[in-house]
């Protein structure tokens, strides 16, 4: 099915690879409503010196600008790495209907924080794509150890 999680996932795939080539820790996200991408977004903490600047927060503030809402109920976001507590703090306000993720983040992932940040209307799905998205971070980081 052209708009499977897949599908939007390797979208949000296309947008970590940006990040990785800009030196970003590369974390891409997409929200979709009714099958249309709103808003596309990468990590850009470094580019505009903005720890806040993480894909899905930048993502959310895209896609509330284009609907006029600070609400996105209807909106599933795609994100190639699980949220940190901050993100997931947002996604909690922003009331997202659905999360999708590909890689955990055992680290630094909001279900390791306070699995309940998410907001209890929201459903998740995880593991979407994971080990391209793994790939991505683990390529990223050996490259930053070298």
């Amino acid at each position: 099915m052209l708009f499977s999680d897949e599908y939007f996932m390797q979208i949000a795939l296309q947008q970590a690879t940006i990040a990785y080539e800009e030196g970003e820790i590369p974390v891409g996200a997409v929200i979709v409503c009714q099958h249309q991408i709103i808003a596309k977004a990468y990590n850009q903490t470094e580019k505009l010196n903005d720890v806040t600047a993480h894909a899905e927060m930048l993502a959310i503030t895209s896609a509330a600008q284009t609907l006029g809402s600070k609400y996105l109920k209807d909106c599933t976001l795609y994100v190639t790495l699980e949220p940190c507590v901050m993100c997931g703090g947002a996604i909690f306000w922003s009331q997202l209907n659905r999360i999708v993720w590909g890689a955990s983040d055992e680290k630094r992932g909001f279900k390791k924080v306070n699995p309940s940040i998410i907001h209890p209307k929201s459903t998740i799905t995880f593991g979407v794509l994971q080990d391209d998205c793994e790939q991505l971070l683990k390529s990223f980081f050996s490259q930053l150890r070298t």
